[in-house]
């Protein structure tokens, strides 16, 4: 018999490259074969189609069955190509016409009684498919919705194997599974209140605070809040994501195939358009944080909160490797993770907030007269903040204790800082319009010092900092886009002199 060809997608991150999956059913002793770089899940599948196979009534020949994966050299893995694998092989022993099934891509695990299940990745898979020129998928019908927002594609959604085979006109008679109460697996549903419910009228007072939050979301910066336990940091951290503009549709699809290849996308609703917000426990470990794992790198909170917020609650408490990780990413916008099977890269322009008490005890305020740390034990905590990160935090705010006698009832709610958070990522946006950049926080130092770059005297003010140690050369360029977006919410055209000074007092002195 002829070998019968059909195709499946491999996802290396977020990037896919389409598989041919090739069987060949030959005379011979019983066995079935799997080459091309599988990996242990995928080794499994043979007992999975087998199963499935049988169950509604297509068995597979008790002939030599050998499945190849081009390209042999790209390593494979997951159950996503269990469906593929199932439709090449009954094609070869003559179940299926072979050219129905030559250009269509096929995804989804199989249960041992038929059922098409979901896989993680479905939608950079299609995207990856639609790149590739292919125009006819088959997914697991519980990721129908999410198939469906890859414009281009024609997808057929399916229940299990049966349905698969009459929708290419099986010659086999097929029977579809016995049915049976499975519960639905569990996907986590956006919380549409979120934004809402969180609002900056609760904060009382923490006006620099509430202004550096403000700053922070109209340009994309970094911010460290540091101050006695019950101030409020955790208060601004958690609101930020809610005076935060929507995501572009190229922001959108990235964070909604991050959130889709972790398993935690809810396509009924459509692409993430909110700006996701991260808060791993200081606890977490590097590979959670970053990426990681076993394999092929899976994505870390980093990834999963590009183009909005990572929040590191009692950042000082988090291991040093943690932090130290996140050196390259806050420069870079992505993260590149070597593993033994491959490289994978995940974009990781996130927005960095961390909150920090003063010392171990959380008193060393004011005078610390309540404070039981020795000096030596705040030294050591305030140093797990080394001056390399610290240095690529934009602002640094102090967040003391509120006095109620000097405060209102209520602060200024989400929904008027959000407008004029908007109002200053659309001066950005037109202004780099023609530019690989969108934020302030994004410009290079080079164009700081050139066609962006203040007049004089504002200048002046910044090499005097720098001279006198108040500033490394990188605060220089962080302080000048603060600036920058300080301006933006004022409506000016370019940073003046109060713009820089308001911008160098909200940065404080770097480490020398």
């Amino acid at each position: 018999m002829p070998v019968a060809r059909t195709l499946a997608v491999a996802l290396t991150g977020l990037e896919g490259t389409v598989v041919e999956v090739e069987a060949d059913v030959a005379a011979g002793l019983p066995a079935f074969h799997l080459v091309g770089l599988p990996d242990s899940s995928m080794l499994q599948a043979r007992e999975r189609v087998r199963a499935a196979a049988a169950q509604i009534g297509a068995g597979i020949a008790q002939r030599r069955i050998a499945v190849n994966m081009q390209p042999a050299w790209l390593p494979k893995h997951g159950s996503g190509f269990d469906l593929a694998i199932a439709i090449a092989v009954l094609a070869a022993q003559g179940d299926l016409e072979a050219e129905d099934i030559a250009g269509v891509v096929h995804l989804g695990e199989l249960g041992l009684d038929g059922r098409i299940r979901p896989v993680p990745g479905t939608l950079p898979a299609l995207l990856a498919a639609r790149r590739a020129g292919v125009g006819r998928a088959v997914v697991p019908a519980a990721d129908a919705d999410e198939a469906r927002l890859v414009e281009g594609i024609g997808v057929v959604p399916a229940e299990d194997l049966c349905e698969v085979l009459r929708h290419h006109g099986s010659r086999a008679e097929v029977h579809p599974p016995a049915p049976q109460q499975s519960l639905p697996a569990a996907a986590r549903a956006p919380d549409p209140e979120r934004r809402e419910r969180l609002d900056f009228c609760d904060v009382l007072g923490q006006l620099q605070a509430r202004r550096a939050a403000e700053v922070a979301a109209a340009g994309g910066h970094h911010l460290l809040l540091a101050g006695p336990p019950g101030a409020g940091k955790t208060m601004i951290a958690a609101r930020i994501p809610g005076i935060l503009p929507p995501l572009g549709n190229r922001d959108a699809l990235d964070v909604s195939a991050i959130h889709s290849l972790s398993g935690g996308f809810d396509a009924r609703a459509g692409l993430i358009t909110d700006p996701p917000f991260e808060a791993p426990h200081h606890t977490a470990t590097t590979a959670s944080v970053v990426g990681g794992g076993p394999g092929l790198a899976r994505p870390g909170a980093i990834s999963r909160a590009h183009a909005g917020v990572l929040f590191l609650d009692e950042a000082p408490e988090f291991p040093s490797r943690v932090l130290e990780a996140l050196r390259e990413p806050l420069e870079t916008g992505d993260v590149t993770l070597h593993r033994a099977r491959g490289i994978t890269r995940y974009p990781a322009r996130f927005q960095l907030v961390m909150a920090a008490n003063p010392c171990p005890c959380g008193h060393a305020w004011g005078r610390g007269d309540r404070c039981t740390c020795t000096p030596l034990q705040r030294r050591r905590y305030l140093a797990r903040l080394s001056g390399p990160v610290l240095d690529r935090i934009d602002m640094r705010v102090e967040v003391g204790p509120v006095d109620l006698r000097r405060v209102d009832a209520a602060g200024e709610p989400s929904a008027a800082i959000a407008r004029r958070v908007r109002a200053a990522r659309e001066r950005q946006r037109r202004r780099f319009a023609a530019l690989p950049w969108t934020t302030n926080s994004q410009i290079p130092g080079s164009a700081l010092r050139g066609d962006l770059a203040p007049e004089r005297g504002g200048r002046r003010m910044l090499e005097e900092a720098v001279d006198q140690g108040r500033l490394t050369l990188r605060g220089h360029d962080r302080v000048l886009r603060v600036a920058w977006t300080l301006a933006d919410l004022d409506g000016a055209e370019i940073p003046d002199g109060d713009h820089i000074g308001t911008a160098l007092s909200l940065r404080g002195k770097d480490r020398t």
